[in-house]
């Protein structure tokens, strides 16, 4: 082993005083503050400045204190830097290259690829060929058409000749070193962190990437108490349950076991969420911005599709929670395509359930199969719900009578077994629970909240006029009527609430 090489190197010496040098703010001259306002838009940041800054600068050394003194193996294996672009502005492109060449051991660049995903800007064509060709180790593949990030990362992997492959955004700068505390842990560990290697990331507080329902990606920091039992330090791997999509590397051959990407996944966004549950279901390591790539289409359809088509391959019985946090896409039955196979890919993986993943990966994680459960108490009555044969009474309330227990499913269903409550005409019955129909909801709790004096009734939600289940008041039926905030007989209380 050795110290981790220094490195930053330049084709030219840097001039000490320029704008932005070893990282120093600079402000927009006076007289230029219009022009640099009407540039923003070019790449959604301040392009002026960008192109004051020269693209081979230093910066300065922000790692933890104890990155420097890290010890690597001799022998680390080469990597392919992919960087996939669209329109990027041609100073932070330049910039990023330089950057990732400087800092990076020659012996561990095996090649950058810039994936020029169909940009538009003619400066991106034979210019940047004619500029990139000053490096030997840079590969400029120009698509034919728009892939979307997805998929132009994947033109990347396929033509990658290094053992390792390294996705980067078009737009950073990395530390010094920040390739080799990728690789410090390859032989074992094959999908490894990028914290604290680029100059906008840091481990303050120490992050790590979480999601929350309907699978959000973003940060958390780690418990303090957590921080002083396992005495973890500023220098330490942070394992995190998924990680961001934009910086990652992974061993190339692995990345093909996988499957790499899902193909039904289209232009950005849950392919992290997905590359995330293959390594951990099937029990790999991973450790661990707004996206500058456009949308043909409509972004937020896209990405939803995108989480919805990695829900129903990865998250087994808890995709309810994904669809109850994001209950229009149930609403218009969104088609996410075939999934046969992603499902076939996740058999021959011997993935792990998402129960353990749960259980060993995140934990912390609030994800209660069902909003509420057990008896289904009329308020004014003091009496509960129960199946008889395939009828529903009102009878006296017993915890151990397994015909009186119903669930509050994720999809607002009040369910016994495989069969739900629905309204027919101004009765009740028990009919084979349908997970895309309309009729079967029932809103309760927080998701009345639209009325906020009914929140303790069950309001059948497709029915154009609120309408409430309700006991007739000789206590013997269930029927649904015009909701009434003041009937008891209208009020309902499930015998366990999980969630809101």
């Amino acid at each position: 082993t050795h110290r981790v090489l220094a490195i930053d190197a330049t084709l030219a010496p840097r001039d000490p005083r320029a704008p932005g040098q070893f990282g120093r703010p600079v402000a927009v001259p006076d007289g230029k503050q219009e022009e640099a306002k009407s540039r923003w838009k070019e790449g959604n940041f301040n392009v002026y400045l960008s192109d004051m800054i020269p693209v081979d600068r230093a910066i300065a050394d922000t790692r933890p204190a104890g990155c420097s003194d890290q010890q690597v193996h001799d022998d680390l294996p080469t990597t392919t830097i992919i960087m996939c672009f669209v329109d990027e502005v041609w100073s932070t492109l330049l910039r990023s290259v330089h950057s990732v060449l400087s800092r990076s051991p020659s012996h561990l660049i095996q090649e950058v690829i810039l994936v020029d995903d169909f940009s538009t800007k003619e400066y991106l064509k034979e210019k940047l060929d004619q500029y990139m060709s000053r490096f030997p180790k840079v590969k400029v593949l120009h698509l034919k058409e728009r892939h979307g990030l997805i998929r132009a990362r994947l033109a990347g992997a396929e033509i990658a000749k290094g053992k390792m492959k390294a996705i980067l955004q078009a737009r950073l700068e990395p530390h010094q070193s920040y390739l080799q505390h990728w690789v410090l842990q390859c032989d074992s560990e094959l999908v490894i962190s990028i914290f604290s290697s680029f100059s906008y990331m840091t481990v303050d507080n120490f992050q790590r990437g979480i999601f929350t329902w309907p699978m959000n990606f973003g940060w958390r920091q780690i418990p303090q108490e957590i921080i002083v039992k396992n005495k973890i330090k500023e220098t330490d791997v942070i394992r995190c349950p998924v990680m961001a999509g934009g910086l990652f590397s992974i061993d190339k051959k692995y990345f093909f076991e996988l499957g790499t990407y899902d193909p039904g996944l289209d232009v950005w966004g849950g392919e992290n969420m997905e590359i995330s549950f293959k390594v951990r279901h099937s029990w790999k390591l991973i450790l661990g911005n707004d996206n500058p790539y456009s949308f043909p289409k409509d972004r937020v359809r896209t990405v939803e599709r995108n989480l919805a088509r990695v829900a129903e391959v990865w998250l087994d019985e808890y995709k309810e929670l994904f669809y109850g946090h994001a209950y229009h896409l149930v609403l218009k039955n969104l088609d996410v395509g075939d999934l046969t196979q992603q499902i076939q890919l996740r058999k021959k993986l011997q993935c792990k359930s998402f129960r353990w993943y749960l259980e060993n990966i995140y934990p912390d994680l609030d994800a209660p199969l069902v909003k509420a459960s057990g008896l289904l108490l009329n308020i004014a009555k003091a009496r509960c719900i129960t199946v008889v044969n395939t009828t529903l009474a009102l009878e006296a309330c017993d915890v151990n009578n397994k015909h009186q227990h119903f669930n509050y499913t994720w999809l607002r269903r009040i369910q016994h077994g495989e069969l739900c409550i629905v309204p027919t005409g101004t009765t009740v019955s028990l009919r084979p629970c349908q997970p895309s129909s309309p009729s079967m909801a029932w809103l309760h709790r927080a998701l009345a909240a639209f009325q906020p004096q009914l929140t303790d009734h069950l309001i059948s939600e497709h029915l154009q006029q609120p309408t409430c289940l309700e006991v007739d008041p000789s206590g013997k039926a269930l029927r649904v009527s015009v909701c009434n905030s003041t009937n008891p007989h209208q009020k309902w209380q499930f015998g366990s609430y999980y969630a809101d």
